[in-house]
């Protein structure tokens, strides 16, 4: 008997195949028995006496075999059974604290498998490769389901990689994670429990009527959280990032990020007050929206900062914001090429129930968390499980089982908890950071609670679900739960439960009185201006050090293999320069991107394609002909300062957007630009540019130099792939929150990058760029530009001799441009001048007012697009530009009408 049959044993009793490979192996094999015990190094199992029980009936139709074949059989039942429970224990958990009977699954009952307590005593947990203690089977089984089916379970067998199945299987077989707390830290968790609740309630009764948002029925989420911090703490993990919806913001806030409760309490007075006066601005964010920043002391005295990022309403968009925030804080931006260190920052997001499997932005989260560009050492997930949504029920909001299962298509593993023990919480916990730090992988936790009040405090939640609330009002709070456990224990006497709950109430009727005594500021009543950063100085980079720069940005070192095709288009961008002393769009871009490297300015660019370029004109990463190898020539700059970084994007635009806005707004000083496909493409991240890129600085005081580039231009490529919806971000444009530009040539280009990385005020910024004009001789720039010039926001026409003679000027922008100055007729002119506007956004009116002003006898402006009517900048430029002129010209229009698509 050969060891593949062993094998194929075993892996049959996992597979459910294994009565059909038994019976196989049974027909016409004698001494089969000890050859298999023998080969897995275990001594002969001793016969079950059939005095005991009477022997199993047989499991197929083949005839009765003799005892030993039987206890071969029952192994492999016995695989199967152990199989079961840890695939599908959880089915047997308890795990609702309203008290919902768990599934009768077939596979965790030993009578399916024919295991009767006789085999169950005879089969030896050394053949079952499990980690539980026992001899037997009959010693594990009881064990396996106190494992896998109680307030705690496990869904980790979906998981590819085996490594990690086995070390989870261990792990939790082990129980590592299930440390006996300590008699002091019992009291420590009762007292995170007491502060949460008593917070939650004195803020209801003290602001009645105002929203909160109670995390009441997940209240182990505090403590849960603070276990994590000081989990972190002990790997000295300096920096955690925080992303979470309404439900418990506030609690969080004053219990894990350590905001002082005098400040909380001052925005609810901030909120009465403006009632009072009846301000009728509603444009300011409210305050369980808002993000905080606060240092966390862990129970050894190590500090954490703890930063929740802002969030809006739109539920899980900042899954993404928090991954770049903390990619940014891992990164080493001071070298050319940039080094990670997971161990500097870690993020845990907290998702709702209803919105874990409902927004999609969840899933585009999970494929980032092993892609180079975008890890970040493994999240924890946590899911407060609410059993509802708003008002809809789980049934009409998933087509899951569980609310986590939708990461178990990225090979993520789930723990279920029950919120009601908080032991098995803790222990969590301690499974999810473990995980973490061994495979710096993402894991799920999904606290399975409910919900105590309506969704706000304010609606009646038995409308909907009458009996599920009946079941709440009845239900002890998890404080209760767990003080009562404490004093059946003798841990604590009953005297001492309430006196922390006195302890905890006094402070907070202390703070509010400070709060009522000295008026304390609202932060949210603090005009959202844009923090003073130190940016660099720019000095501007003389012609030879241009010239040197062009030379490395093309460049490989000896004996990498650079693509033929790609060698002549180098030597033709080399002898553009040489001859004419001109920089085509993707040279200038690179000499930009060099001289900020040099000044110290760390670069960040990604997107669909980035490397080359869609449209294959940026090269900025090589790659050898023979070995595939990549050589990226900026991060080899002689005299560099800082960091470049280019990644290829996934195909996805919502995650990837949100995910270099968070970078970009950790790094204020760092130019970070993300470059979608097709200018179009953007539409699938208009949240993102909704609520963070336009919104952010007004509603959060949160800034970025953020760099959106767009190819955009009506070329023949169909409506999908002309427009980058200008027309959208100017309607977003208002008290100088973004940038958006249209620049026409490349030295212009070169230029507009620089200022936007060295703008004292950084803000946003919108590139239309090109895509036919990438390479067109046109639209290059001059090398004695680049070294001399500035970025003009608006472009005179050069062609123009006699400015006395103009009656009528073409205002237009962009690519149009080029298609008018081609036309036969533009030779000819000599009434009409061709005016570009570079910068779109702020409206440049007085450089405008200046240039209108050297035509005397204009008598017309007309504005030129090539997008339709509706679309364009058209509405913009004709209002912004009309509020600005100081001389009486309305503004005409010539183009497309308006259209649908």
């Amino acid at each position: 008997m050969t060891s593949t049959y062993d094998h194929r044993v075993i892996q049959g009793a996992q597979s459910g195949e294994f009565l059909r490979l038994v019976d196989e192996l049974l027909q016409g094999k004698h001494g089969f028995y000890d050859a298999v015990f023998s080969s897995l190094g275990v001594q002969a199992l001793p016969q079950p006496s059939l005095s005991v029980a009477s022997p199993a009936p047989s499991l197929t139709s083949t005839p009765s075999v003799a005892p030993s074949d039987e206890l071969l059989r029952a192994v492999a039942a016995a695989q199967a059974l152990v199989s079961g429970y840890r695939t599908h224990g959880h089915l047997a958990a308890h795990l609702n604290p309203l008290g919902a009977e768990p599934t009768n699954e077939p596979k965790l009952d030993p009578a399916t498998f024919g295991l009767t307590p006789a085999l169950q005593s005879a089969v030896p947990a050394s053949v079952l490769n499990v980690h539980v203690p026992g001899a037997t089977l009959a010693d594990v089984l009881p064990r396996l389901r106190e494992t896998y089916s109680s307030t705690l379970a496990y869904e980790f067998e979906h998981i590819s990689h085996t490594e990690q199945r086995r070390w989870l299987r261990e792990y939790i077989e082990s129980g590592k994670h299930r440390v006996s707390l300590t008699n002091e830290q019992q009291l420590r968790v009762l007292e995170r429990l007491t502060r949460h609740e008593v917070f939650e309630r004195f803020l209801r009764k003290t602001f009645l009527g105002a929203k909160t948002f109670s995390g009441e029925g997940i209240d182990t989420m505090v403590p849960m959280l603070e276990e994590m911090l000081e989990s972190f703490g002990f790997d000295n993990v300096p920096n955690i990032v925080l992303g979470m919806a309404h439900r418990g913001r506030l609690s969080t806030i004053a219990h894990v990020v350590n905001v002082k409760y005098e400040e909380i309490l001052a925005e609810f007075e901030a909120a009465h007050r403006r009632g009072e006066v009846g301000d009728d601005d509603v444009t300011g964010d409210v305050k369980y929206h808002h993000g905080a920043t606060g240092v966390y002391e862990t129970s050894t005295g190590r500090k954490v900062v703890v930063t929740l990022a802002n969030n809006p309403s739109h539920l899980e968009a900042v899954d993404p914001v928090v991954e770049g925030q903390t990619r940014a804080l891992q990164t080493d931006h001071g070298v050319n090429m940039p080094s990670l260190d997971i161990h500097r920052a870690a993020p845990i997001l907290i998702h709702g129930d209803a919105a874990f499997p409902g927004q999609g932005i969840v899933a585009e989260v999970f494929n980032l968390q092993s892609l180079d560009g975008y890890a970040t050492g493994g999240t924890i997930h946590l899911i407060t499980n609410n059993q509802i949504g708003f008002t809809t029920d789980s049934n009409d909001s998933r087509s899951t089982r569980y609310a986590s299962d939708l990461a178990k298509g990225f090979d993520v593993p789930i723990v279920h908890v029950n919120a009601d023990d908080v032991d098995a919480c803790i222990a969590a916990v301690h499974l999810a950071v473990d995980f973490k730090r061994t495979f710096a992988r993402d894991i799920v936790i999904d606290l399975i609670g409910y919900r105590r009040f309506g969704h706000n405090e304010q609606d009646e939640p038995a409308y909907t679900q009458p009996i599920m609330y009946e079941k709440i009002k009845a239900h002890p709070t998890a404080r209760e739960l767990f003080a009562n456990k404490l004093m059946a224990q003798g841990v604590i006497a009953a005297e001492q439960a309430s006196d922390l709950i006195v302890s905890a109430t006094t402070r907070l009727q202390e703070a509010y009185r400070t709060v009522k005594e000295n008026d304390h500021a609202s932060r949210l009543e603090r005009i959202a201006l844009a923090k003073p950063f130190v940016t660099p100085t720019l000095t501007a980079p003389d012609k030879a050090t241009l010239l040197k720069w062009s030379d490395q940005v093309v460049s490989a070192p000896a004996g990498f293999a650079v693509n033929k095709k790609l060698i002549t288009q180098f030597e033709r961008r080399k002898a553009l320069i040489a001859e004419k002393g001109l920089v085509d769009w993707g040279i200038s871009e690179a000499l930009a991107f060099a001289s900020l490297l040099t000044s110290g300015t760390p670069i960040r660019i990604s997107g669909q394609d980035t490397g080359r370029g869609t449209f294959s004109h940026r090269h900025a990463v090589l790659h050898d002909a023979k070995t595939n190898a990549s050589f990226v020539p900026l991060q080899h700059l002689s005299d560099a300062k800082a960091s470049f970084e280019i990644y290829n994007s996934p195909l996805s635009e919502y995650a990837c957007l949100g995910f270099e806005y968070g970078y970009a707004s950790q790094l204020p000083h760092a130019l970070v630009l993300w470059e979608a496909q097709f200018g179009d493409f953007v539409n699938g991240a208009q949240i993102i540019i909704d609520q963070f890129i336009a919104a952010g600085q007004a509603k959060w005081g949160q800034t970025s130099r953020l760099t959106l580039l767009l190819p955009h231009g009506y070329e023949g490529q169909g409506p999908e792939h002309s427009s980058g919806r200008l027309e959208r971000f100017l309607q977003l444009a208002a008290e100088g929150n973004i940038r958006v530009a249209y620049p026409s040539n490349a030295g212009n280009y070169f230029h507009l990058l620089r200022m936007q990385a060295s703008a004292p005020n950084p803000v946003p910024l919108i590139v239309m760029t090109p895509k036919s004009l990438l390479r067109a001789e046109a639209a290059s720039g001059h090398i004695d530009d680049l070294a001399t010039g500035v970025f003009k926001p608006v472009i005179d026409d050069p062609n123009v001799t006699d400015k006395a003679a103009i009656e009528r000027i073409i205002l237009c922008t962009g690519k149009v441009y080029y298609d008018l100055v081609a036309s036969e007729k533009y030779a000819t002119l000599r009434k009409t001048a061709i005016v570009r506007i570079e910068l779109l956004s702020p409206m440049p009116g007085e450089e405008m007012n200046t240039l209108l002003a050297t035509y005397p006898n204009v008598k017309q402006l007309i504005w030129v697009q090539e997008e339709p009517k509706n679309m364009g900048a058209r509405a913009y430029v004709r209002r912004r530009l009309l509020e600005r002129l100081t001389k009486p010209l309305d503004i005409a229009y010539v183009g497309r009408g308006y259209r649908a698509s």
